[in-house]
């Protein structure tokens, strides 16, 4: 039987898979969903990890395979790619504003400073470069006193 889904009806589906590690963005707004593809009866989606051995993946493939279950789309071909590279380009406006409302502060280019989410003040510093995932630091606003997450810049290494 051949489907008569689109891609981009399924794509649309996509965006209620959530991040495990931010779970207001959609793995579209992070950047990690690349495409879908429909071929026939045969639905593939293509993804990348936010960094090479991403623990989350394995969620992430399983919470799509629910996500198109629930939609009559059973067996799809979900395929982790490794380029392209992924960047924190990736990440749209919109999931850049939602991590922002949860509490992370969301990827400054090198060199600006990083903003508190809650104050928004810049009179921030780094207290560990490793926060609570591999993809975010610590941070402390010196003007409001509370710590939050900082979504770590992430540029492919050329």
């Amino acid at each position: 039987m051949v489907m008569t889904t689109t891609a981009a009806q399924i794509e649309g589906w996509l965006e209620a898979v959530k991040d495990p590690e931010i779970p207001v963005i959609s793995i579209k707004e992070l950047g990690i969903l690349q495409s879908v593809d429909v071929d026939g009866d045969v639905v593939t989606v293509n993804i990348i990890p936010t960094y090479s051995g991403c623990p989350a993946m394995y969620a992430i493939k399983e919470d799509i395979t629910a996500a198109l279950a629930a939609r009559q789309i059973t067996n799809p071909n979900i395929k982790i790619h490794n380029a392209p590279a992924w960047t924190t380009d990736m990440i749209s406006e919109s999931g850049r504003e939602k991590m922002h409302a949860y509490g992370i502060a969301p990827p400054v280019a090198r060199g600006h400073a990083v903003a508190c989410p809650l104050c928004h003040s810049k009179n921030t510093e780094v207290i560990s470069q490793f926060g609570s995932t591999a993809c975010k630091a610590l941070y402390r606003c010196l003007d409001c006193a509370e710590p939050f997450d900082h979504f770590k810049c992430h540029a492919p290494i050329l």
